[in-house]
């Protein structure tokens, strides 16, 4: 079998890049997240360092990245639990839509973009990125705190939206008719709900079906059954994240535990893959001239999510500082906006630029303000994070 020197040597370079940074980032106690972003953005298009063997196997590395996010995160957390948070952050949701989609639409209203423009900005500024949270919440050692629930449940709701949204989107992007849009959202809807009330009502079985003493078992049975309920949750336009997180969360006890062990390592090797494809998704030299309208939208839509993540935690009665924590954890954006404008920056070419200069600015300050937010000083000092009680 034929082997790429050019792949490996690519790869090879990229791995030990991001372990000098990671290395730096827990140093300094920060999450790694926006060096891996930044890296990918000086490989990326337009830059002086490209990695064309390379870039493919980044691409197909970033969708495992966010699965095996998702599921690592839906691990911590048993499925009734999570019900219950859902439920009950329902109001959440609809104050997350209408705070942070809003700002998008009024902008796009003001750049002179036609109706499928402005609908496509107001979903780029509404949902926040799933990955960078998950990988954000496990840095900071916050997956146990009280506000993290409320979190999740908001993350989660925003992917069902996406099931409505993208559908309507698409068509509308195609020259399709609004019932044609109605019917896509319809089946898509249908789709979503009956997957979680399937994962609800029978998903214990997953749970018996991946557990085995062996390790190396465990994990491929895990990551099969997975990776088939993502596909099958991207082909109806749901989520791959959501399929991820629904077996995460029927995998419970100590098997749970076990599974979150065996597929660390992996985890965070494609998660670095994930975050580095965001970047290398963007042509560095198309953002400078967009930058001060960029800048200005993360600024009002930074500060409307923490506004929903404030009201989201305090539907749970948790304190001040995890309430704090809760809205700054919602700020960064990442590849649900990347998506977005893929399928509407053809006939709008100042959308492309504006929402990847957007999704950096907010991908890179969302992890350093969540960070130092809500956490007692001498903690942050340490390094230790903030760790309140259950």
């Amino acid at each position: 079998m034929h082997v790429s020197a050019a792949l490996l040597l690519e790869l090879g370079l990229i791995l030990v890049a991001l372990s000098v940074l990671g290395a730096m980032a827990r140093r300094l106690t920060l999450s790694p997240v926006p060096l891996y972003l930044l890296t990918g953005l000086a490989l990326g298009e337009g830059s002086a360092l490209p990695v064309p063997a390379a870039g493919e196997f980044l691409r197909v590395g970033a969708s495992i990245g966010i699965v095996l996010l998702l599921l690592a995160l839906g691990l911590e957390f048993s499925i009734g639990e999570f019900t219950a948070s859902m439920r009950r952050h329902v109001p959440s949701a609809v104050v997350d839509l209408v705070l942070n989609a809003v700002p998008g639409a009024v902008a796009g209203w003001l750049l002179g973009l036609d109706g499928v423009g402005v609908l496509a900005l107001a979903g780029a500024t509404y949902i926040s990125s799933s990955g960078i949270i998950a990988r954000l919440l496990g840095d900071l050692r916050r997956l146990a705190n009280r506000e993290s629930p409320a979190v999740l449940s908001v993350l989660v709701l925003e992917d069902f939206a996406m099931a409505a949204y993208l559908p309507v989107l698409a068509v509308l992007v195609s020259g399709g008719t609004w019932w044609q849009a109605g019917l896509g959202v319809l089946v898509a809807l249908g789709a979503v709900l009956a997957a979680f009330a399937t994962s609800y009502r029978w998903g214990h079985h997953v749970g018996r079906l991946v557990a085995h003493p062996d390790d190396e078992q465990l994990m491929l049975r895990l990551l099969g059954i997975t990776l088939v309920v993502a596909a099958l949750a991207e082909y109806i336009h749901a989520s791959a994240a959501v399929g991820a997180f629904l077996v995460g969360l029927t995998v419970t006890g100590q098997t749970a535990e076990r599974a979150g062990a065996v597929i660390a390592s992996l985890r965070d090797l494609f998660a670095a893959v994930f975050f580095v494809a965001i970047g290398l998704s963007v042509d560095a030299g198309e953002l400078p001239p967009v930058l001060p309208a960029a800048a200005l939208l993360a600024v009002v839509t930074g500060a409307t999510k923490v506004v929903t993540g404030r009201y989201a935690a305090s539907r749970d009665g948790v304190g001040a500082r995890a309430r704090a924590r809760a809205g700054a954890a919602l700020i960064a954006r990442g590849e649900f906006s990347i998506v977005i404008v893929g399928l509407a920056a053809a006939g709008h070419p100042v959308l492309a630029p504006l929402v990847a200069a957007y999704v950096f600015i907010l991908a890179i300050a969302g992890p350093l303000i969540t960070r130092f937010t809500g956490t007692r000083r001498v903690d942050a000092l340490r390094g230790g994070g903030a760790r309140p009680s259950r």
